[in-house]
């Protein structure tokens, strides 16, 4: 029988890596960057049009490349960063595999221009689907200029399955910020067709200062500075307030090592000194940064390279917890009791010398027999000289001669008429209202359990009702209607309040816009991710207008919307989550009847706009075997 095991062709083999390194533009934008930063840059340009998906330009002036260099750089498993199996154990550099390239010339159109600074001329090379098409000298700056055009040209399938460019310029700007926040040090300017998003100047080591640049400086005020170094590792960064905690989107950042990673396990560390100063289910921003030796970790376990294991993960977390925990405390930041002394007298305390001479603690007499629980009641004190008030009363001959002396008379308080009047008895009507009133307070139609449930008799059985979810399908139907029919009112705000979104978020805010002013949103674009929020929707008097709008923009990028209608209810859920009313209200009897009323005449009685139940009914015979 013959051999059927063959190697496969470098482009295939290149064809399936990219499956896993090049999954979307994103993934392209962070290879490059990378490389650009290992490369020594000092400045790195990112150009994107159409969200990466026509082209991706990534300019930086690092060390560049020979021409021999730029050849071999698109082969597999060709790189500078290691050399040995050793290496994978001490390492220093972002990139290490030697796949992004390959990866990226196997689903794309790449032109590659780099120059070093001895050369006097650089080299121009172009490839595509893993075919080389041209190399040639070329006049171009010291640094390499990589274009990436056209991705996923020669996969439809993958091409395919990209989102809108909303989406995938959201993962982009993620992508991005996670590699400016670790290196200060280096200009970045972020471009989206033609239009210039970020440009973030080099500010030596000043984290604070970047992480000012990228999500605004409304954030600086509530930084918490982090800084502890020991033996096993340096732990420095910033973690965000208490008061600065928010249900959704908290900028949460780790790095080792200047890598950006995900690790539950610590962010629980992070979490844990804010229980008892944060509402639960809240999170706080943190943005921090761990210096660890590298042979004590280990990176080559996942293809993003976002999960890292820790050698002494334990000693760490320990170390962690408790550097949250004194920075919270060294900055005041936990509530304390403090007293007021300002203006008030010092009282010093009282040192015995020999100068006082003996003396004795003063006595307190007390009763030992006194008992409060065996005294008598008390009794009603009498006034002195009582008997001045009966003086003549006891000659009085007659009832009217004793009225006379009280000086009291009927008439004198009511007329003839209000006499008559209050002898008559109610009418039929007003007693028949007395009595449904009666009534209805001793058996109400709806009863609230725990300030959560609405709970009503049916004729099958009981009936159970969450007042927040049934609230959410309300005013969920009626700004799905609002946006339909383009009739919001806007409750004017006295006074602005300003806004500030990270570069993410301002991506899906200019998404979702336009619904957010269909609903009665006032909302100026002050640039830079700022807006100013000038008014709100009728209705939602009291609540926070930034927090309501972040909750929006929260969910909008959760759900990744890329039609309208995705758009629609994730706008309108945002809001009738805000609005609901919450868990704990105790609402009255006319308040539940309406809520029922209102969660009947819905599109949906039984479900909410996110799936979860609404009413669940007790059956009769599930309350008989009870008893």
């Amino acid at each position: 029988m013959s051999d059927i095991i063959q190697l496969l062709p470098d482009s295939v083999a290149n064809q399936i890596a990219a499956g896993e390194v090049i999954q979307r533009p994103a993934s392209v934008i962070k290879e490059l960057v990378e490389n650009a930063v290992d490369a020594g840059a000092k400045r790195i340009d990112v150009l994107v049009v159409d969200a990466g998906k026509t082209s991706i330009q990534v300019i930086d002036d690092g060390k560049g490349m020979s021409d021999t260099d730029a050849r071999l750089a698109f082969e597999r498993h060709a790189t500078s960063k290691i050399r040995k199996a050793d290496d994978l154990f001490s390492l220093h550099t972002m990139g290490f595999r030697g796949e992004a390239l390959a990866s990226i010339a196997a689903v794309a159109q790449v032109e590659l221009k780099s120059r070093q600074a001895d050369d006097e001329v650089g080299t121009s090379l172009s490839i595509s689907g893993c075919k080389v098409l041209n190399q040639e000298p070329a006049a171009v700056p010291v640094g390499s200029n990589f274009l990436i055009q056209n991705l996923f040209f020669n996969v439809p399938a993958r091409r395919k399955f990209l989102k809108s460019n909303t989406t995938e310029l959201n993962n982009i700007m993620t992508a991005f910020e996670r590699i400016v926040l670790v290196y200060p040090q280096i200009h970045f300017t972020f471009s989206s067709n033609d239009t210039e998003v970020l440009n973030l100047r080099a500010c030596g080591d000043s984290f604070r200062q970047r992480i000012i640049d990228v999500f605004g400086k409304r954030l600086n005020q509530n930084l918490l500075p982090v800084n502890v170094d020991t033996t096993v590792c340096r732990i420095h960064g910033f973690v965000g307030k208490p008061e600065s905690a928010k249900k959704k989107n908290a900028h949460q950042y780790f790095f080792v090592n200047g890598r950006y990673m995900k690790h539950p396990y610590f962010n629980k560390a992070v979490m844990t000194p804010f229980e008892r100063l944060i509402p639960m289910g809240e999170q706080v921003p943190y943005f921090i940064y761990f210096d660890v030796p590298a042979e004590d970790i280990d990176v080559n376990i996942h293809p993003t390279k976002t999960e890292i294991k820790f050698e002494n993960e334990q000693t760490i977390w320990q170390i962690l917890m408790a550097a949250v925990k004194e920075s919270l405390g060294k900055f005041n930041d936990v509530p304390s009791i403090d007293f007021d002394t300002e203006g008030k007298p010092d009282i010093p305390v009282f040192q015995q010398t020999s100068d006082f001479g003996d003396f004795s603690a003063p006595k307190i007499d007390f009763n030992p027999q006194y008992n409060p629980f065996n005294s008598n009641p008390r009794q009603p004190s009498v006034p002195e000289n009582w008997e001045q008030l009966y003086e003549g009363a006891e000659n009085a001959s007659s009832p009217d001669e004793v009225q006379q002396l009280g000086q009291f008379d009927e008439s004198t308080l009511f007329s003839a008429d209000e006499m008559g009047e209050m002898e008559q008895t109610p009418s039929e009507p007003v007693q028949s209202a007395l009595n449904s009133g009666i009534a209805e307070d001793k058996s109400p139609a709806h009863y609230q359990y725990k300030g959560r449930y609405i709970m009503t008799a049916v004729k099958s059985g009981l009936m159970i009702i969450d007042q927040h979810r049934a609230h959410i399908r309300v005013l969920y139907d009626e700004y799905r209607r609002r946006l339909a029919d383009k009739s919001a009112a806007t409750q004017k705000l006295m006074f602005p309040e300003m806004l500030q979104l990270s570069p993410s978020d301002a991506v899906v805010m200019q998404k979702i816009l336009p619904e957010l002013t269909a609903l009665g949103f006032d909302l100026s674009d002050l640039g830079g991710g700022s807006y100013a929020v000038g008014g709100i929707p009728t209705g939602l008097e009291g609540l926070n207008a930034v927090t309501v709008v972040n909750d929006i923009v929260s969910l909008a990028a959760e759900n990744t919307v890329s039609v309208d209608e995705d758009i629609n209810h994730s706008v309108a859920l945002g809001l009738a989550r805000d609005a609901a009313i919450p868990y704990g209200q105790v609402l009255s009897n006319k308040e539940m009847e309406n809520l029922v009323n209102e969660l009947f005449a819905s599109s949906n009685v039984n479900y909410a706009p996110d799936g979860k139940t609404i009413i669940a009914i007790l059956s009769q015979n599930e309350i008989d075997h009870l008893f």
